[in-house]
């Protein structure tokens, strides 16, 4: 498309005498080519700007790019400017219904008229299947599942018993939704008694789900992640938690049962919620944060246990110095001792 109509399209402002240049995709900056739009959000980049092959970039209203040759594009926010642009080059594929015939579905399930199911899908009892939904190669369906319009399930995908998803739903390679939650009960001979699971699942719409996560049901009640929240890979949700709307979990986030994740919380790579925690709207946990108590809404915390960021790094400079202390006591000892020494004689 011409850069004019790009700029419309994505939010920017079109900076360049050229208006009518085409644009036929976008990419990095090191990846750009000839035609391709790329962008710069982050300063430590901009040397790359001088060497980029693109065409046109997406850059920040105060930003320098003196290349001529190089339409602009001013945003507020070239990052998501970039985004959008990424999306009207790569459109969803569109893909023709159709059910393999070695695909098992029980006469029970309603699966609509207009999806695709793969190669040996299974599809239980009782499962309701929405219109344009994706079952790809090898998932598994339990019985009672409701699989909202518009989502898409990777192959190998195993969603349990009385889970429901809502519309537009990605669930990635391998994940398991709707597993029993971890719960067991000491009896009189120190034994494990397993608790019976008799919760389920609720993912509501527009939730992205990466490969190998695991979402526990519940044993009374509910697990739900609700609307637009965006959990990464290897992400482990325990029984009975929640996860607020827009939240997002990077990979090795691990939740223990009975957590509460607010809005829009972040939780970066490796994070551990406690069980019973509370973790408050907006707030930020730096990766391998250790969360043992509730988090109040908007804060930003780092370390094992997590406190606020600022105090972390000022008791990581005390830390640094710690290895000195030893040495400087021992000379404070040696100095002291002579002092005494000289008072004495």
């Amino acid at each position: 498309m011409k850069l004019s109509e790009l700029a419309a399209q994505t939010g920017a402002r079109c900076a360049s005498s050229d208006a009518d240049i085409e644009i036929v995709g976008a990419a990095g900056l090191d990846q750009a080519g000839l035609g391709q739009v790329t962008f710069l959000a982050n300063p430590r980049y901009a040397l790359r700007v001088k060497t980029t092959a693109a065409s046109a970039i997406y850059a920040g209203e105060d930003a320098e790019v003196t290349r001529e040759d190089l339409a602009v594009l001013r945003t507020k926010d070239p990052y998501l400017a970039f985004t959008r642009a990424m999306i009207l080059f790569n459109p969803t594929a569109a893909f023709e219904p159709s059910i393999h015939p070695s695909a098992v579905i029980d006469q029970t399930a309603n699966v609509a008229h207009d999806v695709f199911v793969g190669a040996h899908v299974v599809v239980g009892p009782y499962a309701i299947i929405g219109n344009r939904v994706q079952l790809h190669p090898n998932v598994t369906v339990a019985d009672n599942v409701t699989i909202g319009s518009d989502s898409v399930i990777h192959s190998g995908v195993a969603i349990r018993e009385h889970s429901i998803l809502g519309r537009r739903v990605i669930v990635h390679n391998n994940a398991v939704i709707g597993s029993d939650g971890f719960g067991f009960a000491k009896d009189e001979e120190r034994r494990w008694l397993k608790i019976p699971q008799t919760g389920r699942v609720v993912i509501e719409d527009d939730v992205e789900i990466g490969a190998g996560t695991t979402i526990d049901r519940a044993s009374t009640g509910e697990t739900r992640i609700k609307r637009g929240a965006k959990l990464d890979n290897l992400v482990q949700v325990g029984h009975s938690c929640t996860i607020g709307e827009d939240a997002l979990l990077c990979a090795q986030v691990g939740m223990a049962g009975s957590s509460r994740v607010g809005d829009r919380v972040i939780l970066t790579g490796q994070v551990g919620i406690g069980g019973h925690i509370t973790v408050g709207n907006d707030a930020i946990l730096y990766p391998q944060s250790g969360v043992p108590n509730d988090v109040a809404a908007g804060q930003v915390l780092v370390g094992t246990p997590a406190f606020e960021v600022s105090a972390f790094w000022r008791a990581i400079a005390v830390f640094k110095k710690l290895g000195d202390l030893p040495k400087r006591i021992r000379a404070l000892e040696k100095r002291l001792d002579e002092i005494e020494k000289s008072r004495s004689g």
